[in-house]
């Protein structure tokens, strides 16, 4: 019996050895085109009944695959699905290559187009920055988004105060009014928020940055001149995601951001939540602070719910806390004694809401309801004078969609409202109103299959500077050799307030009211044509091109002008303010390295003042490199970016700089950590010309032309509980 049980075990032990053998593999998914890596690809084995999906290299890892050969079938969004047969165990990882599909939907839907189309197929030239590229710039700024805006091509943050660091955004050499700053379609920013609009917006629960460059009124209304930004915020899927995010700096700020989404059949969510504290920062110890004391708080709760699958609604809250005091070093401290006066204290607190109804009507039409409104109030404190005030905007819409075989439609209305009342106790009352309604349509009509025509019209009512019409038109051109260009214009209005960047320079310091009977809306009209072209050099190097040309004319500018009396009061330029220029981004790829490289070439005249010189603070020469490694391990990002000399308001020429930064990211299951060496140079504004003149207890600011905190370096962590793979 004992040699029966020996005998047996000897010949089956071998078979289970044999049916035991599995192996780990690794398969990598890209573009045919460029090389890049896909992430979010789904790789399926039908045999085992498996699947995965690709991390943000395009990598999936399996483990435990019995040996053997198995049907394997790649699939992205966009991509023609690749069916493939594999052996394992092979002798490498396994890579494959998707090819775009025409037939299908790209892989990014553009909201701010407000159709359903993809940014291939828009002949409106859109930008987007997407979710790896926003979680890069959190970890190098995880309180704001400037990060993300200053280092696009042809964008410019420009710091307007020392104390408080506001800064404002200038698309192509425009003042930061003609921009327009959307999140999810609302304009929740702006007027009297201004520069600390800019500071108050984490980046953590974003999706997707789109930008539009030159004038975008016909599809979003007034104010959008230079262009507009959309910030889309991220929607919940059925599986959940958590990020919890601390990052300390050696400037002694703080930051802690969270958050969670989660759906199920019928309702989800999202909640975000965000801390900042910074403590007063002076690297050249003139006892003036580059960095204000800040406490701020944000967060953010939505609540979907979907009845149907053809039916979604959803309702957020925004709500926001900002302190800031800057200034004197010993005032900020101990508060006021001696020579150790000057102080400027911003204390902010924003509040809105938003709620969007969406039904799909039929498989060819939808209707979009939204609403939102918006309370900021803010108290704003120099010595010997406050500003003080609160803002109520209101915007309300609805539109109707239907898509065809070959055309787009849009139809609909808006009323958008504004509301700002100062304090009563203010010796200048400068209280404004303004009520506007908007009635736009818009049509993309695939003209061939290379050929594609947008045209769209606006007419906006103001109660107060009447009718504003609004055409644009915009044609696009594509090949599928991987060619494209894109030409339109429109034209662009702005209805006047005090909130400019001239005035924030004061601190709305005897600033007169607007006088709407005596000034003009400004107007504009602008057009951009650019050129596309991606392919692979060599087979295994990916590279793209894009060539932007561009320019937009102001009429009626506002200017702020100082009366014989010591006031400013506001007037229209005699003549234009015209920005003409060139951008041009450069992508190469090869493995795991990526390299981005651009200019800008940027003219703005004020053709209002003799000679028509460039526009103040405004570099004509701008240019940028970005050299990243990334594997799914490590992330690792060096950064160079070069501006030209600038002009003062005096005309005093300014220094060039080039400012350097390192990132270095390492990825674990279920945590990320990162070191970030921002301006490593320590370029700032100081080595060059002074930031404070003197006397020491009524200090003057020069102008702002060049970073002035100098080199950050910042330490922190992602955790993410479920999982790296998830994003």
């Amino acid at each position: 019996m004992k040699q029966f049980f020996l005998s047996f075990m000897l010949i089956i032990f071998p078979c289970f050895t044999i049916m035991a053998q599995t192996s780990d593999i690794e398969i990598k998914v890209t573009t045919a085109l460029e090389g890049e890596p896909l992430t979010g690809a789904t790789i399926y084995f039908s045999d085992l009944d498996r699947g995965g999906v690709t991390n943000y290299n395009g990598i999936a890892v399996f483990s435990d695959i019995p040996n053997g050969e198995y049907q394997v079938s790649i699939s992205y969004i966009g991509f023609k699905t690749l069916n493939a047969t594999i052996g394992i165990p092979n002798n490498g990882n396994l890579s494959f290559e998707l090819t775009a599909d025409e037939s299908e939907l790209d892989e990014v839907v553009i909201q701010s187009s407000r159709s359903t189309r993809t940014i291939q197929k828009i002949p409106t030239r859109i930008e987007l920055i997407g979710g790896e590229e926003l979680m890069e710039k959190a970890f190098m700024n995880p309180t704001n988004i400037s990060m993300v805006l200053r280092e696009s091509t042809g964008i410019q943050m420009q710091q307007t105060s020392l104390s408080s660091a506001n800064t404002n955004i200038r698309i192509q050499g425009l003042d930061g009014r003609y921009t327009q700053l959307l999140r999810d379609g609302f304009p929740l920013y702006g007027g009297f928020s201004s520069g600390l609009s800019i500071l108050q917006i984490p980046p953590l629960d974003l999706q997707q940055f789109e930008i539009i460059k030159g004038s975008s009124s016909t599809v979003y209304g007034g104010g959008a001149i230079a262009g507009l930004v959309n910030l889309v915020s991220k929607t919940p899927d059925e599986e959940p995601d958590l990020d919890i995010m601390f990052t300390q700096t050696q400037a002694l700020g703080s930051t802690a951001n969270v958050f969670y989404s989660k759906r199920n059949e019928k309702f989800g969510f999202t909640l975000y939540g965000s801390g900042n504290y910074q403590k007063e920062y002076d690297p050249e110890n003139d006892d003036f602070s580059n960095l204000p004391r800040t406490t701020s708080v944000s967060f953010n709760p939505k609540l979907f719910y979907y009845p149907s699958e053809k039916t979604t609604v959803w309702v957020g809250v925004n709500g926001t806390y900002d302190k800031r005091i800057g200034g004197d070093m010993s005032a900020i401290e101990n508060g006021e004694s001696g020579i150790h006066q000057y102080s400027e204290e911003n204390l902010s607190r924003r509040w809105s809401s938003q709620a969007v109804f969406t039904k799909q009507l039929n498989e060819s039409s939808s209707l979009d309801i939204k609403n939102s409104v918006s309370f900021f109030d803010r108290k704003l404190s120099v010595p010997d004078f406050t500003f003080e005030g609160n803002q109520i905007n209101t915007f309300s819409e609805i539109n109707y969609q239907k898509f065809t075989d070959r055309a787009d439609w849009i139809l609909g209305a808006n009323i958008y409202s504004s509301n700002f009342d100062e304090i009563d106790t203010a010796p200048l009352q400068r209280d404004q109103e303004d009520l506007t309604y908007g009635f736009f349509g818009k049509n993309i009509y695939d003209l061939s299959r290379n050929w594609v025509l947008e045209t769209g019209l606006r007419v906006d009512y103001n109660t107060d500077f009447g009718f504003f019409p609004l055409p644009r038109v915009s044609l696009l051109y594509k090949t599928e050799k991987g060619f494209s260009s894109r030409i339109g214009g429109g034209l662009g209005y702005k209805i006047p307030d005090i909130f400019t960047e001239e005035a924030e320079r004061v601190n709305f310091e005897n600033v007169l009211p607007i006088d709407k009977s005596s000034l003009n809306a400004e107007r504009s009209y602008g057009v951009n044509l650019d050129f596309n072209y991606q392919t692979r050099l060599f087979d295994n190097i990916g590279f793209s091109i894009n060539q932007l040309f561009y320019a937009t004319s102001i009429k009626d500018a506002l200017l702020l002008n100082n009366t014989n009396n010591d006031f400013y009061e506001y007037e229209n330029a005699p003549d234009i303010i015209f920005s003409k220029g060139a951008e041009t981004n450069i992508k190469f790829t090869y493995k795991d390295f990526r390299w981005f490289l651009n200019y800008a070439f940027i003219d703005a005249k004020l053709h209002y003042l003799p000679g028509n010189p460039q526009k103040p603070l405004t570099a004509k020469h701008n240019a940028g490199s970005v050299l990243m490694y990334e594997t799914d391990k490590w992330r690792i990002g060096y950064e160079t970016f070069y501006t030209g000399r600038q002009f003062l308001s005096n005309g005093t020429k300014t220094t060039d700089y080039v400012l350097m930064g390192l990132l270095v990211v390492r990825n674990f299951k279920f945590l990320s950590a990162f070191v970030n060496f921002e301006n490593f140079t320590d370029r700032r504004q100081s080595r060059f010309s002074p930031l404070v003149l003197p006397p020491h207890d009524n200090p003057e600011f020069p102008e702002i032309y060049a970073p002035t905190e100098g080199f950050i370096f910042s330490i922190g962590c992602i955790i993410k509980p479920f999982g790296n793979e998830s994003h």
